[in-house]
């Protein structure tokens, strides 16, 4: 008797998947760059500033670092820029030669010039603020190479929906879900799967007992990935994985019970792809984010490395575990979130961002984290559909709800000494 594996098979009208089929643009591509202050967004302009004759940098958006995006202007000459605000605006403006009728500010801005014509755009604005931006490129059918994870985690259905409705590419950036891109594309046509796999360091408190009571500086020592504060804390708490199992739902198109995680300490693995026949395709490089980057912006060709060449054989070894049962309860939350559906996702999203900041300021412990995200998930309805509308509602419950238990614990002078767990 035939063993018994459920396939699932990839969706080809999925964003990840018109991707895979994308043919490209010409070259040289005129790309935007949003979020480029920001770690990839520098990425970003590394890949370009390599490859002059590929990519013509005609957008930039940044938020209030003026002087660091004045420095961008003046090497790569955008012909449009967004900024936080007006006064960001008015900074901007006295650093550099800028016509004033092509600086942009906020969201609105970033919707609009999402909308530009692009080859490609490289989202990578920070947190639900890129919300608007991804919606904007998707709506005009600008190719996407997506690094802002809020956007599908905080409103999946939603892009998914509409880059369906548009034939938008979006191409992932994260390194997870840019190595399952990379291991499909190597699969034959149809691409029947049993198990997409993402893989996760651990992070810095990965077999710490008392993971809990670790401090911001404990936190935000990440053995491997240099990233913003927010992610190296929800790396921490693997609540970052969970967020990214959210991501390659909205991505690939696959059921939940079609995701999986392991842990994998030397980040050398960033993702697996396991066959209905039980061959697994892995892809492995460098953890370097610039090239999940490189990969987005000129696919389908290659371009020349801008990362070191991987050498297995000075690693020596690749470590796997499971993910400990009951150890990481902010990734048990994340789970919930996602089966819930509708906003449940972008519930947690809000809350953690809203615990998290009191953590890193330190009015809370780590342990705490988990519970005020639980707390809002257990307090805050639910609604079915995601609109911009209901996905505000959400955010805006939760964020009341963390941030009235903060002022109740800030009143009584005591943070919880639970263990965590909600």
């Amino acid at each position: 008797m035939e063993p018994r594996v459920t396939a699932h098979a990839l969706d080809p009208m999925s964003p990840a998947g018109r991707a895979l089929a994308w043919e490209g643009r010409p070259f040289p591509r005129r790309i935007g760059v949003f979020g480029s202050t920001g770690t990839v967004g520098l990425g970003g302009l590394a890949v370009a500033r390599a490859h002059p004759d590929r990519f013509v940098v005609e957008v930039l958006a940044a938020g209030r670092n003026v002087r660091a995006l004045a420095a961008q202007v003046k090497e790569f000459a955008p012909r449009m820029v967004v900024v936080a605000d007006d006064t960001a605006r008015g900074e901007l403006l006295q650093l550099t030669d800028l016509d004033p009728a092509w600086v942009r500010v906020g969201a609105a801005g970033l919707e609009e010039t999402a909308a530009a014509s692009l080859d490609v755009l490289l989202q990578a604005v920070a947190g639900a603020a890129g919300l608007p931006a991804t919606l904007g490129a998707v709506e005009a059918g600008t190719p996407l190479a997506l690094a802002n994870k809020e956007s599908l985690v905080l409103a999946g259905e939603l892009v998914a929906a509409r880059a369906r409705a548009t034939a938008t590419p979006i191409l992932p950036v994260d390194s997870e879900h840019a190595g399952l891109f990379q291991c499909l594309a190597g699969l034959a046509s149809g691409r029947t799967i049993a198990r997409l796999i993402l893989t996760a360091s651990g992070g810095p408190l990965r077999g710490r007992a008392d993971w809990a009571d670790a401090t911001p500086a404990d936190v935000l020592a990440h053995p491997v990935w240099r990233m913003g504060d927010r992610i190296t804390v929800d790396s921490a708490l693997l609540l970052n994985k969970g967020l990214e199992l959210i991501e390659a739902h909205a991505l690939f198109g696959v059921p939940y019970d079609a995701l999986d995680v392991v842990v994998h300490p030397q980040a050398i693995v960033h993702a697996l792809v396991e066959c209905v026949d039980h061959s697994t395709v892995a892809q492995l490089s460098v953890p370097d984010m610039r090239l999940p980057i490189q990969m987005a912006l000129a696919w389908p060709e290659r371009l020349p490395a801008t990362v070191p060449a991987l050498d297995l054989a000075a690693l020596g070894r690749l470590e796997f575990e499971a993910v400990p049962e009951g150890r990481h309860p902010a990734f048990d939350l994340a789970r919930r979130a996602a089966r819930t559906g509708g906003t449940a996702p972008a519930i947690l999203n809000a809350a953690d961002e809203v615990a998290v900041e009191a953590f890193l300021a330190g009015r809370i412990r780590l342990g705490d984290v988990p519970a005020l995200v639980a707390a809002a998930l257990d307090t805050c309805a639910v609604e079915s559909e995601q609109t911009l509308a209901s996905i505000a509602r959400a955010d805006s419950a939760a964020r009341a709800a963390v941030t009235t238990e903060l002022g109740r614990r800030g009143a009584l002078g005591v943070a919880s000494r639970g263990d965590g767990r909600g």
